[in-house]
């Protein structure tokens, strides 16, 4: 009989809805943190999470990152918005972030040659970088897709996550010389982060998955960004100038896009942590923010 039940925990473990009381819970991470990293291990690769990266940066760099040249160029706020963002998540000293201002021309110049066209139409290709975001979601947790007309989550998604990168960018404005501006860079990007990757998967879910058991993910990836500016700042950084006096621009595009691979697997890596350190759900009634999908 203890064998048979040992099979059963063994196929769910496997189909990745091992039970609470085993490896999805903090006690569980302690216990048996082999089990836990395996079970990471398995959720990723179902999810296929470089994959879902590689899709995540190419989508970041075709539709967001001119989408946040425009409002930066529109905003009354000094500082080069996406090009802060970039310089200051890759770690870059003053040399090394020459290559990267480069690339990006001057705010009267983005306005005096965007179209309302042109506008829109980057706003539309955005909300495709936030349905590909929700798929990925949707397969870490196991869940059926949302219906179609819950499109307008993806809208307010992708405005959040121009808010909050523009928001990161404004953070090293004001008092730039002052012993107080590390501090509020750091609370802006930590605590604007922590809500945003909160909040983001239980926008883009429909609310399918509680706010207790999407925490864990939102605090994984908050940590996990600020391990990857780290290793930025060792890896990267030096690549930016030693590409740029090699290839040119070319070089310090395919820098900035392999940190934006990498800004996509730690979104998706920290969702996964989040899964497996999950509580389970209880087997009640849906939540009421459900909208018609399968609760979990």
């Amino acid at each position: 009989m203890a064998r048979a039940d040992d099979r059963v925990r063994h196929a769910a473990d496997g189909a990745g809805t091992v039970p609470a009381a085993d490896v999805g819970t903090w006690r569980g991470l302690w216990r048996r943190p082999w089990a836990f990293a395996s079970r990471v291990w398995r959720l990723g690769r179902r999810t296929e999470l470089m994959e879902r990266s590689l899709a995540f940066a190419a989508l970041c760099f075709v539709t967001l990152v001119p989408l946040l040249i425009v409002i930066a160029a529109a905003s009354a706020s000094r500082g080069n918005g996406i090009a802060d963002w970039i310089t200051d998540g890759l770690g870059l000293t003053s040399r090394a972030q020459r290559p990267v201002r480069e690339l990006f021309v001057s705010p009267g110049q983005v306005l005096s040659t965007t179209t309302g066209v042109g506008l829109a139409a980057l706003a539309v290709f955005g909300v495709t970088l936030m349905a590909s975001v929700q798929k990925a979601f949707e397969r870490i947790w196991e869940l059926p897709p949302a219906p179609w007309h819950g499109v307008w989550r993806q809208v307010l998604a992708l405005a959040g996550l121009v808010g909050y990168v523009l928001a990161a960018a404004w953070s090293g404005v004001p008092w730039r010389h002052a012993a107080v501006q590390p501090a509020l860079r750091i609370t802006v990007t930590v605590l604007g982060g922590l809500l945003l990757f909160w909040g983001l998967p239980r926008l883009l879910l429909a609310g399918r998955v509680s706010w207790r058991r999407l925490l864990p993910g939102a605090v994984a990836t908050v940590v996990a960004l600020a391990g990857l500016r780290l290793f930025s700042r060792l890896v990267f950084a030096p690549l930016v100038v030693s590409n740029a006096l090699s290839y040119g621009a070319v070089g310090t595009v395919l820098v900035v896009q392999s940190w934006l691979v990498g800004v996509g697997f730690t979104l998706y890596a920290g969702a996964a942590v989040g899964r497996a350190l999950a509580p389970a759900s209880a087997p009640s009634a849906p939540s009421a923010a459900d909208d018609g999908g399968t609760p979990r």
